[in-house]
Order: structure tokens, then C-alpha cells, then sequence
């Protein structure tokens, strides 16, 4: 899997094909087995976070597997999340992701949110009352620390806007590793991809497929006909092209699916390879932003609370 590595600026590396964790049931059986079968079919980069309720699952998998000789422990990339009521003390909310996971360190650790709740609010969908005034810069420097403590190797941020990342890039000592939002062939990401570029910050995309399933989700992507005709040209499935797309970006890419075969289909797509003719017809692929779009300005966990503001930051 050396290959299939990306160059973080920090010189870690990660593999550019994830799994994530979350699971509305966070039925814990059966998190743990797909997390086995996963590492069987060679997924070595797993996606959590504290509000995912998986962290326990994930810990357990990854333990029973190295201790069953499956992996060592270096050739894992575990990714979890800071929550957005544990903004005041980044250190302790690690801290108990680490004693929750079982493990000394975790790979990368993301702030999941640029918005910040109160200290109880522990649930998914806060209300309106649960917000408070964000400090990013107090938050950062928490982050910084917990990579000076050696609690993580790597430290990032996620649904981070363009304009959110040149403001912390500001006062950051440490840039981030890499910005993890959402992304597909009906939303690319353009500028985002373009100012990360600049800062040399990774994009990875999560809902690579567009989300299906997710409240703000579609089957557009690969349902399009563009993406299934380029799927019936190289003998792929949808999946596969649209994975490929946004491993051609440069970005790797966390899929969700404890199916298993969905899971060894989602990474077969390293196996693919599009053309530029490919690439030029996803291009034409018209985007589909204003559904997104409408979510989030009525999500209370988004930053943003009117369409004009969203497109003002493109993310």
C-alpha cells in the first residue's frame, strides 16, 4: 500500500483511501467485523471522531487485528475528530478519544467544525441555545499542544472554507495537514482545492459519492450519465469513476460502507485509471451546490445562514 500514500506537509504520509466509522446505530458487532474485513481487503486509513460513537469499536477492531497479526500498528492511519463543545481544551477531549480508542496516539486529529457548542451538548443536531462564540486561535494553540505532547502525529481541520483557512493560517504556528470536506464530481471544489494548494494543505473529501443516504445526500453522482457511461467504457461501476475522480484531484477520499461488497468495489477504484477525455467530460458535470447549499444554511451546526454567505466562502 506504499503507493497509495499522500505526502502530508509535515512529511507523514496518508493512505489515500479511507473507511469511515459512523454508524446511526453505532452497533458496535458490527462495526468491529466490517472494520476486520476491511483491513483483510486492505483499507488502512480509518475515519472517526468523537460525535461518531465508533472510536470504542475502531480501538477494539485495530487491537484484536494486531494482536491477531493482521497489521502493525505503523501501518495504520487512524483519523478522529475534535468536537465542537470540546473547543475550550483540545488536550483532555484527545485524551479521552485515546483512552476510548486504547491506543497511545492517534495518526491525525481534525477540528470537525468551525463553530463551537457548550461544554454538554454531546448530541449531533444542537439547538440554536447550544452555540457559543468560537476562539479558533485558543482552540488552535489546544491543537498545537496536542500535537507537541505527542498525543498525535499530524493536525488538520475540517469543513473549513476558504476563507476560514487563510484566517487561521493567520495566527497558526503549525499548519494544518489537511482540510477534510465534503467533495465529488457535482461539487469539486475548485477554489478550496486552489488555496489549499497554495498552503500546501491536503483536501480529503468525505461523501465522495454524494452522500447518499445522508440527509443532504444524492444518488445524482452516480446515477449521472456521464459518470455511468465513463463506468461502462473502463468495465467499472459509478463508484469507481467517481473514487477516481477525486484520487486524480490529488485528494484521497473516506468511504462509508460496511457492506462488503460495496467495500472491496469502493477500493477497487485504485485499480482504475480515467483519461483526460474522462476528466474532460466530468468536467461538463453540472453541480449541484444549491441543495447542499440549502442544508447547511438550515443546519444548525454550519457556520453559515445564508446562501449568499456560503457561496461568498465556496466550500
Amino acid at each position: 500500500m506504499r503507493s497509495y500514500q499522500a505526502m502530508l506537509n509535515n512529511g507523514e504520509t496518508l493512505p489515500i483511501i479511507g473507511m469511515g466509522t459512523y454508524s446511526g446505530e453505532n452497533d458496535r458487532e458490527t462495526t468491529e467485523k466490517a472494520i476486520r474485513t476491511a483491513i483483510k481487503m486492505g483499507y488502512r486509513h480509518f475515519d472517526t471522531a468523537k460525535i461518531y460513537g465508533s472510536e470504542l469499536a475502531l480501538g477494539n477492531a485495530l487491537r484484536r487485528a494486531i494482536h491477531d497479526g493482521l497489521i502493525e500498528r505503523e501501518d495504520i492511519h487512524v483519523t478522529s475528530k475534535l468536537w465542537s463543545s470540546d473547543h475550550h481544551d483540545p488536550v483532555s477531549a484527545l485524551q479521552q478519544t485515546l483512552q476510548r480508542l486504547g491506543m497511545e496516539y492517534i495518526d491525525l486529529y481534525l477540528v470537525h467544525w468551525p463553530v463551537a457548542l457548550k461544554a454538554w451538548v454531546d448530541y449531533p443536531v444542537p439547538a440554536e441555545e447550544d452555540f457559543e462564540e468560537l476562539d479558533m486561535e485558543n482552540t488552535w494553540s489546544g491543537m498545537e499542544r496536542c500535537l507537541e505532547m505527542g498525543l498525535c502525529k499530524s493536525i488538520g481541520v475540517s469543513n473549513f472554507s476558504s476563507r476560514k483557512i487563510e484566517e487561521l493560517i493567520d495566527f497558526a504556528c503549525v499548519t494544518p495537514v489537511v482540510n477534510q470536506v465534503e467533495m465529488h464530481p457535482m461539487w469539486r471544489q475548485r477554489k478550496l482545492r486552489s488555496i489549499c494548494g497554495d498552503y500546501g494543505i491536503h483536501v480529503s473529501a468525505y461523501s465522495p459519492l454524494g452522500g447518499p443516504g445522508n440527509a443532504w445526500g444524492t444518488t445524482a453522482v452516480v446515477d449521472h450519465p456521464i459518470i455511468q457511461s465513463i463506468a461502462h467504457k473502463h468495465n467499472a461501476t459509478p463508484a469507481q469513476v467517481a473514487l477516481r475522480w477525486g484520487l486524480s484531484q490529488g485528494s484521497s477520499v473516506i468511504v462509508k460502507s460496511f457492506n462488503p461488497r460495496r467495500m472491496k468495489e469502493n477500493i477497487g477504484a485504485l485499480d482504475l485509471t480515467l483519461d483526460d477525455w474522462d476528466l474532460f467530460e466530468i468536467e461538463k458535470m453540472e453541480e449541484r451546490k444549491i441543495m447542499r447549499a440549502e442544508y447547511l444554511i438550515n443546519d444548525t451546526t454550519s457556520p453559515y445562514k445564508t446562501i449568499e454567505e456560503l457561496w461568498d466562502d465556496e466550500i
